[in-house]
């Protein structure tokens, strides 16, 4: 079984970021002004390791010890690249790559092919009409798909922590409409993809595990289900397909929260759902939470108007985590399934993380060890005490 964690690397400084927010911005700054949004909403959430730099290898390392201790083996990085390069990838260049303890965990890559827009936070009206500020286009051209392959495969699949599925690196994307839209339609990228799986094999790889985290796949005309997609994946010369959080999957259909458990049992209807529709491997998801707040401006009305004016998943506690992995992990057990995704490491102004904050402690990693094993600790990590406000 292998535990991938995606990790979002908002959390350090970054040109772009000073660009439009100002000098030493990252996202910090919304989780430390977040603030209740209706009765009972507990905002905002503290790291019990404080407000840190993820670029700092020694902050880094932390973060690796606490995953390999508690039965994660990945860190699967959002990556950024745009049409002009890259973006928010000091985490990984200058935190994992750097960190003394990386050959402790593995590390992957899900390219985030998507729009960046003004969000941070979001306006309330922006939000009605669905009508944000582009600040960075995920659409990429072709030179550009070559030159991000090119980087990806020099700098990251020869590092000895590289995550390899039979020695073929794994890759995944986060947006297929896009990927598509970005390299001129099926075929077109067909030959792209062929194109990056050529060039990872020459560098000395017997190939390459391409992924794809499904989730807006009515992306042909006419398209009404995601069979077309199963043939379109296949046809791309895609090896699997995931998940990157359950509410792409079910509506959160009680504002402002919507329980915890009950989306879960409709994620996996979903799951069963998929893959009796898709002759591809699907790995399965694991959400912490959901509460995108943090990214709402704090001063405007909370109603149900859109991203991140959305519901929250109330009652995610560890005991309901731990159900879910439990259930979870069965389920995959009895169809010899390998890979679990979990969102996520750090989303902290989404409330999906498995950091420590103030209010837990290290229960919801103490939940996966529980449940998956401490398979891959060379060394204890100090059990960190949970406090309960």
């Amino acid at each position: 079984m292998t535990v991938a964690v995606y990790y979002f690397p908002n959390y350090h400084q970054d040109t772009r970021n000073h660009q439009i927010h100002g000098a030493g911005w990252n996202e910090w700054e919304l989780v430390k002004n977040a603030s209740p949004r209706f009765p009972g909403h507990r905002q905002p959430r503290i790291p019990l390791w404080g407000y840190e730099d993820e670029s700092d290898p020694v902050v880094m390392a932390r973060k690796i010890d606490a995953a390999a201790d508690h039965g994660v083996d990945v860190f699967l990085f959002d990556w950024y690249w745009y049409n002009d390069g890259q973006f928010l990838e000091k985490g990984l260049e200058q935190g994992f790559l750097q960190a003394a303890n990386n050959n402790r965990l593995q590390f992957g890559i899900m390219w985030a092919n998507h729009d960046w827009i003004d969000i941070h936070p979001a306006r309330l009206f922006e939000c009605r009409q669905n009508d944000h500020r582009l600040l960075y286009a995920g659409k990429v051209n072709r030179e550009a798909f070559e030159r991000a392959t090119d980087y990806v495969i020099e700098h990251y699949f020869k590092h000895p922590s590289y995550w390899k599925i039979g020695g073929a690196p794994y890759f995944s994307f986060y947006d297929l409409s896009l990927l598509l839209q970005s390299l001129g339609g099926v075929e077109s990228t067909r030959q792209a993809l062929a194109s990056f799986r050529a060039k990872t094999i020459a560098a000395g790889f017997p190939d390459l595990h391409l992924n794809q985290v499904l989730w807006n796949y009515n992306v042909l005309p006419g398209e009404s289900r995601s069979n077309g997609a199963g043939v379109m994946l296949k046809s791309l010369g895609y090896n699997s397909f995931t998940s990157y959080v359950w509410i792409h999957h079910v509506a959160m259909e009680q504002f402002p929260q919507t329980n915890y458990l009950d989306v879960f049992q409709k994620y996996l209807e979903y799951w069963e759902r998929i893959t009796g529709e898709m002759d591809l491997p699907y790995y399965p998801n694991l959400t912490m939470g959901w509460d995108s707040t943090p990214r709402t401006t704090q001063s405007e009305v909370f109603e149900n108007a859109g991203y991140p004016f959305t519901p929250i998943l109330k009652d995610n506690t560890p005991e309901n985590f731990h159900r879910a992995l439990e259930e979870i992990n069965k389920r995959m057990n009895s169809l010899n399934i390998p890979i679990l995704t979990i969102n996520a490491w750090n989303e902290w102004t989404e409330g999906s993380y498995l950091e420590p904050d103030t209010h837990y402690g290290t229960a919801y990693l103490e939940a996966i060890r529980d449940v998956f094993g401490n398979h891959n600790a060379d060394r204890p990590f100090e059990k960190i005490r949970m406090i309960k406000d």
